[in-house]
């Protein structure tokens, strides 16, 4: 396949999952009863997410003019992909970096997020058998030119290991964070709330700590997050929050409640599921410059900063880690 073919079938794609397609549907609802934390309002969040921002013409057309990729890549790799699955999709782009770039990609899913994207990928290969031959699924990732692989602190320092004779990209835990300046509209927190509700939390562009000024009122921000009061009536989030309450209760540690999250005062920018940190700050340039040397952070989220609502909704050059994989798979 050429480039145009590849784009060709990627915009296919992207209408694919944007339809109402009576088998699309089934395997969204496969997903979400295969994992808890796939409930259907998130997994539409994810796919119409990748198929608005990643999976459309112009927009594949203007990012792959901006590497200059030619029409047939004259030496493709196999690109060794591990993926993540703490949500819907969260690998996608990746194989798309190395679709689009006319390499290999050998992909290992998570056991999490198995389902959506070996259809996705059934449904090219229907259209174009090509397909069957640039991407192909694997429990042992041998015999590679590269890899790219996603996981935790933990599994990074094996992947190191592993693929250290390799190029490769290894990705580590990350979050997010917001800065607030205790202006914000009504609105403008209702965004906010689309931040650290998305996905549970489960994501490294969520919102897990806020920095707020000295004498921050926080009662309008926890009324306008009631909003997603109602993720307390799914088992597994509701069992986080419990969980998360009762240790603070038995460590007679301050808390406030809106009965769907919990703010606690803690450094880490890492909070666990249902709980969401904070932080004061005295002076916004010297919080700006500690913020901005911060390797554990994916996105800022503030006024001056990500806007409010839009840290799930990255374009399809906001890389992961800010490392450009596609200058990575154009220089292998």
């Amino acid at each position: 396949m050429n480039l145009q073919q590849r784009t060709g079938l990627l915009d296919q794609l992207g209408q694919y999952i944007l339809s109402d397609n009576a088998e699309w549907q089934a395997i969204k609802e496969r997903a979400a009863r295969e994992n808890g934390w796939f409930t259907p309002e998130f997994i539409e969040l994810s796919t119409r997410q990748v198929a608005r921002s990643f999976l459309q013409k112009e927009i594949l057309e203007k990012w792959t003019a901006s590497y200059q990729l030619p029409a047939e890549n004259p030496d493709p790799k196999t690109v060794g992909i591990v993926m993540a699955g703490n949500i819907p999709l969260v690998g996608f782009h990746d194989l798309l970096c190395v679709f689009i770039s006319g390499h290999k990609a050998m992909v290992k899913t998570s056991s999490k997020d198995h389902i959506l994207l070996p259809h996705l990928v059934g449904k090219m290969t229907e259209w174009d058998a090509a397909v069957a031959n640039a991407i192909v699924f694997a429990e042992r990732l041998s015999g590679c030119d590269a890899y790219i692989a996603t996981g935790s602190n933990n599994s990074a320092g094996y992947f190191d290991y592993y693929f250290k004779k390799y190029p490769h990209i290894i990705r580590r835990n990350r979050t997010s964070v917001a800065v607030l300046t205790g202006k914000e509209s009504t609105a403008e927190l209702e965004q906010l709330a689309d931040d650290v509700y998305a996905y549970f939390g489960l994501g490294c562009r969520n919102v897990t700590k806020l920095y707020v000024p000295e004498e921050y009122d926080f009662t309008p921000l926890l009324n306008v997050f009631k909003k997603y009061n109602y993720l307390s009536d799914h088992h597994k989030y509701k069992n986080n929050y419990d969980y998360n309450l009762a240790l603070h209760l038995l460590n007679k540690k301050y808390y406030m409640s809106n009965e769907s999250i919990l703010l606690v005062e803690e450094a880490s920018p890492f909070s666990p599921i249902s709980q969401l940190n904070y932080e004061y700050y005295k002076g916004k340039n010297e919080l700006a410059s500690s913020l901005q040397g911060n390797e554990s952070l994916q996105c800022i989220v503030g006024q001056d900063y990500t806007p409010f609502g839009s840290a799930q909704y990255p374009a399809i050059n906001d890389y992961a880690d800010g490392v450009d994989t596609m200058k990575f798979l154009v220089d292998l």
